[in-house]
């Protein structure tokens, strides 16, 4: 019988093996002789703290799963390179980036976001989508999403956001009511509320959906110029998303839909790939446009400012081993090379604290020695003036002093990473809590209602948001409906409409 090369995964690991004979040891490296019983007094006696086999595994088995990610806890990862296709050099003077043709291995993790690590793969939810790239100037990550935007603007909101994503505190249930009651206080979320319940809400799959930077980024050139820049990976696949009727049904029947697609594509050399392209958009012309350009809840409208070609992601390798690989994998947009910068995007300079600091707390705070994020790649090793930690598993930069400056032949600055990472940046403003809730929330929203979605798109659009407001408080409803009307009056009026007729048919 025919068996995919998910299901057969240990049997071809058995095969690879060969006539190798594997001994056991515990983790000490000790052979161990009986792995089916434990040292007891008897046959019925009890057991005996010196059996040092039965002690390893009992406390290694109660310390084997470390914190799951807050957000983005179901995952899968694969392995691959990016090529440079395109010579973007007049932009940016990233080491990786400097040569047509040149190739950077990389790793890849894509997820869902709201569920816990057993939810299903197939829920309306926006997808993870992050990069990293282990170029010879260390660790590039880009971490976003498959939508361009997102829900808001302003980083002291996105615990509270996450938390409508999240269970009831009271009930321990997922809770329609706090997640409409937020949507419709905060206006900011109207356009990717729009994203969220289009068809590109539910993607079929990992490899057939897009990914963005979502933030603006700097880009500097050899000369020292900065612009700001939006990444996009462009599925060359082609998009390709899923009924809510086969999504419910895969929830109950595969969970695991995405991550068993990938793994067996890419088992069978089906190997998925992106186009990554990128948004230019001088400092000139940032202070012309008529929305906020570092705005998380707005695109950089492609007719402005189009898509330039740079290269080609290929994953062409699914990970030896899931925890090692991809649960421990941990990937920061703090994690820059030298030519690609923070821009003052609200919400990109928080997540550049916030992601550091939950992989120091899930799993160390030396998670940078683990394999997978590794800079290997760099021409001799990390070297700077941080010592110590647990789990500290290098020579921990043996006699090198530990402080800077020093006489004794420490790591010195590079001379090329400051002429990139110092671009001119002018910033003068009163520090003050600027409340952005009042913004321009509605133009693109209701460009991306009118314009991009077609008339099926747009009733389609209508259902999903109805099968889900319905199970929402009266008042919530009613709110929601009106923020809604803001966007388009008729969109108001369809899901006026369509929340009636679920009442009446509830009746």
């Amino acid at each position: 019988m025919s068996r995919n090369p998910a299901e057969n995964q240990l049997n071809l690991f058995k095969e690879a093996q060969k006539v190798r004979k594997v001994t056991a040891t515990t983790s000490h490296g000790a052979p161990v002789g009986t792995k089916s019983a434990a040292l007891t007094v008897g046959p019925r006696g009890p057991v005996l703290l010196q059996d040092v086999h039965l002690i390893d595994e009992l406390a290694h088995f109660d310390r084997e799963r470390i914190p799951e990610r807050v957000v983005h806890a179901k995952g899968a990862g694969a392995f691959g390179y990016f090529e440079v296709t395109h010579d973007v050099t007049k932009y940016c003077a990233a080491k990786f980036l400097n040569t047509v043709g040149k190739k950077t291995p990389l790793a890849v993790r894509f997820s869902t976001v709201a569920g816990e690590t057993g939810s299903a793969d197939t829920v309306r939810d926006p997808r993870g989508f992050a990069v990293k790239f282990y170029t010879e100037d260390g660790i590039w990550d880009m971490v976003g999403n498959n939508t361009p935007i997102f829900f808001i603007r302003d980083p002291v909101m996105f615990p509270s956001f996450i938390h409508t994503q999240k269970r009831n505190p009271a009930t321990h249930l997922k809770d329609p009511d706090m997640f409409w009651d937020f949507i419709s206080l905060r206006a900011e979320t109207m356009h990717q509320t729009l994203f969220h319940f289009s068809d590109r809400g539910i993607p079929d799959g990992y490899r057939f959906m897009n990914g963005y930077g979502s933030h603006t980024y700097k880009l500097i050139n050899a000369e020292g110029k900065p612009v700001y820049c939006k990444f996009h990976f462009k599925c060359n696949q082609g998009i390709k998303n899923m009924d809510p009727a086969r999504a419910d049904e895969l929830s109950g029947s595969d969970p695991d839909y995405a991550i068993r697609d990938l793994y067996n594509a890419i088992a069978k050399k089906d190997f998925p790939s992106w186009t990554l392209k990128i948004q230019v958009m001088t400092f000139e012309q940032a202070e012309k446009v008529p929305y906020h350009p570092y705005d998380l809840t707005k695109v950089w409208p492609q007719a402005d400012f189009p898509l330039i070609p740079v290269g080609r992601m290929v994953l062409d390798r699914n990970p030896a081993n899931y925890f090692a690989e991809v649960e421990q994998a941990g990937y920061s947009p703090s994690h820059l090379v030298p030519g690609i910068e923070p821009s003052p995007d609200k919400m990109l300079q928080a997540r550049l604290f916030a992601y550091d600091d939950t992989h120091r707390h899930r799993i160390g705070a030396n998670y940078l020695m683990i394999p997978v994020n590794c800079p290997y790649k760099v021409g001799t090793r990390v070297a700077n003036y941080q010592r110590d930690g647990p789990m500290n598993s290098t020579d921990n930069q043996a006699g090198a002093p530990n402080y800077f400056p020093n006489s004794f032949s420490g790591p010195q600055p590079c001379p090329r990473a400051h002429k990139l990472q110092n671009s001119e940046l002018k910033v003068s403003s009163d520090v003050y809590r600027y409340e952005s809730g009042d913004e321009d929330n509605y133009t693109q929203a209701t460009a991306f209602y009118r314009r991009v979605l077609d008339d099926a798109g747009r009733k389609r659009l209508v259902n999903n948001i109805v099968v889900h407001l319905k199970n929402a408080s009266p008042h919530l409803q009613e709110r929601a409906v009106k923020s809604f009307a803001l966007v388009d009056s008729d969109l108001g009026r369809q899901l006026t409409e369509g929340l009636k007729l679920h009442r009446t048919a509830s009746l």
